[in-house]
């Protein structure tokens, strides 16, 4: 009797246990999650701003050019005089390290972040 009196309190533990298990599995089950609706066949328009051909100014346009171009293209270009010239930080890579044509740009910083370089560029365009 001892014996059967154990094992009814051993299986009432294991049904108290297993209960929250199944709560928790139909909390799951409660959010589903909803798929994203896509627009088939139409393309994204480019946004006007971006596209809009800016004149650099005369330090700038010692860096990438003087001719007129989109904000985009100055980005590009900027990069590449970057990349060209070994002018990221190495151990920082977010950060670029001003040669003397960046650093007029620049506003006189040896180091810009990247982030930054954007804000300061973008003063340097009309």
């Amino acid at each position: 009797m001892a014996t059967k009196k154990k094992s009814a309190k051993k299986s009432a533990k294991k049904s108290k246990k297993a209960a929250p298990k199944k709560a928790k599995k139909s909390a799951k089950k409660a959010a589903p999650k909803k798929a994203a609706k896509k627009k088939s066949g139409v393309k994204r328009k480019p946004n006007a701003a971006f596209m809009k051909p800016m004149t650099p100014t005369a330090t700038l346009a010692a860096v990438i050019g003087s001719s007129p171009m989109p904000r985009t293209e100055v980005t590009k270009k900027l990069w590449a005089y970057i990349k060209r010239n070994g002018l990221q930080d190495s151990k920082n890579r977010r950060n670029i390290n001003a040669d003397d044509k960046l650093q007029d740009v620049f506003g006189g910083k040896k180091q810009v972040s990247m982030f930054e370089m954007t804000r300061l560029v973008s003063r340097h365009l009309k």
